[in-house]
């Protein structure tokens, strides 16, 4: 039997509806303070050190992103922590709601197809997270400028929005993560501990897995050069299925403009390279494989929720 109409019908309705219900929840504000404490904090404590160097870089409004000063981490590393965390808050408990509220069978009573529905839940929650990020960039970006006291050149504007772009790409994978397990799992506080233990797994057991797992794949012969090289590419292979690694490669590569390779380098690589700072399509380029790694990321693991959901039976 065919279906009537586009099936994507009805997905506007539910992501403005689900937009105001993300953007006037109290769970939301509560993470909104955290971010944004977090970020401010962050900031704040390095414009000391930024302000040494301020005659000495030319992109100096770059490294309010990047420097640590102790004992807070840098802006790029509160990112890293805090993005997933608000991610999996946002989609933990999208689909299991609707069914431990016995709501399911009469939103899908209404002209809207499980497409839309699913769509629409997604788009909320990922524009919920872009609209925290972008709020959070223009905050610090505004934050920097005062207490600097000059406004950031262009290539660092295009190289910081660049950043934003590949943090909600980031923020993506984990919402996409969070909505896949509320669909499986029909209680939301397993859905939530199935996410935040994925995040954790990546977070801080993965590079440990992969120091197990490489000399396993890839034994490397301390006598072979190649061997060794190999067993690198390898550990760099298996390191990049984390978002977390390509979300750090491209905040290095996109905000550190003298990063000029990721990865393993021979010394051979390096003859006749010029000490320089990479033009920003450059430094683009350098990442777009880790930025496509993202998004499909993110989309994989929304299709895979989305047939997922369309099998289930929503009848209360």
């Amino acid at each position: 039997m065919r279906r009537d109409g586009f099936a994507l019908t009805g997905a506007g309705v539910v992501m403005r509806k689900e937009l105001a219900d993300n953007l006037g929840s109290v769970r939301m504000r509560l993470l909104e303070l955290l971010v944004f404490v977090a970020g401010a904090g962050a900031v704040y404590a390095t414009i000391g050190a930024v302000r040494s160097v301020v005659s000495e870089d030319p992109f100096v409004f770059l490294r309010i992103f990047t420097t640590a000063r102790a004992p807070l981490p840098s802006f790029v590393a509160f990112l890293g922590f805090l993005i997933p965390i608000v991610a999996i808050a946002l989609g933990f408990d999208n689909v299991n709601s609707e069914f431990s509220r016995r709501t399911m069978s009469r939103l899908l009573a209404q002209p809207i197809y499980r497409d839309a529905l699913l769509f629409g839940k997604f788009l909320a929650g990922l524009a919920t997270l872009a609209l925290t990020l972008t709020a959070l960039w223009l905050f610090v970006t505004g934050l920097g400028v005062l207490l600097l006291g000059l406004p950031p050149s262009g290539e660092e504007a295009l190289r910081s929005f660049a950043f934003l772009v590949a943090a909600i790409a980031y923020g993506g994978v984990w919402l996409a993560l969070a909505l896949l397990f509320s669909v499986v799992f029909r209680s939301a506080a397993t859905a939530a501990l199935a996410a935040l233990s994925v995040w954790l797994l990546f977070a801080f057991f993965w590079s440990m897995l992969v120091s197990l797992i490489t000399p396993v794949i890839a034994p490397a012969d301390p006598d072979d050069v190649m061997s060794l090289l190999h067993a690198a590419n390898v550990t760099e292979a298996l390191s990049r299925l984390s978002p977390n690694t390509l979300f750090a490669e491209t905040a290095l590569a996109t905000l550190n403009p003298s990063t000029r390779t990721l990865g393993v380098v021979l010394s051979s690589q390096l003859q006749g390279a010029i000490s320089a700072p990479l033009p920003f399509w450059q430094s683009v380029a350098l990442v777009w494989p880790q930025v496509t790694g993202l998004i499909a990321g993110a989309i994989g693991l929304f299709t895979i929720g989305y047939v997922a959901f369309q099998r289930q039976e929503v009848r209360a």
